[in-house]
């Protein structure tokens, strides 16, 4: 290429460049006023919320006896459960999505079998159809070749109803407490 084609590409490239920088600037940033504008980043929030820049969260996390704890240790079905799974290593305990899982357990009897518990809470009611309880059951022979299946068993209604009695006691206990 010649030295009259770099000078015009050059030309373009930097009109274009020109052109579109001077476009939007004015629409995309206004000037502010630093004595108008607040410092304080809360004093500014309630600003921008009364100009009608931002959104307020006022009023939607109101309930009648303060904080709303969906899945926290307030909640008896989630004490009963930690409660009734103390004996095993717990591997992801997920307060906001409600779900318990445990680790792989085996007992001293069986050394090639271990079975991992996911409890699922479906609502805080005090209730059978409040929880999913899902057992996997894992089997490994002596190479180490494993296999992992889910399996139907009595241990999911065993600790359905260990799981529902304490939450009961739990919640009258609570409530002779108030």
């Amino acid at each position: 290429m010649n030295k009259s084609s770099h000078i015009i590409k050059l030309l373009l490239v930097s009109s274009l460049v020109f052109s579109l920088n001077s476009c939007g600037a004015k629409k995309l940033f206004k000037k502010v006023d630093a004595q108008k504008t607040p410092i304080n980043a809360i004093e500014r929030a309630k600003k921008n919320v009364a100009e009608g820049r931002g959104v307020s969260l006022k009023g939607l996390t109101k309930n009648r006896r303060g904080t709303n704890y969906e899945f926290s240790t307030s909640n008896p079905m989630w004490r009963a459960t930690l409660e009734t799974l103390d004996f095993l290593p717990l591997s992801n305990v997920d307060y906001s999505g409600g779900m318990i899982i445990t680790d792989w357990y085996n007992d001293s009897k069986t050394k090639n079998d271990s079975i991992k518990i996911t409890v699922r809470f479906l609502s805080n009611e005090i209730q059978s159809n409040s929880l999913k309880i899902i057992i996997h059951k894992k089997e490994c022979t002596a190479n180490n070749n494993c296999t992992v299946k889910k399996i139907e068993s009595k241990i999911e209604e065993e600790l359905t109803r260990t799981i529902l009695s304490k939450a009961a006691f739990i919640k009258k206990e609570i409530k002779n407490k108030k």
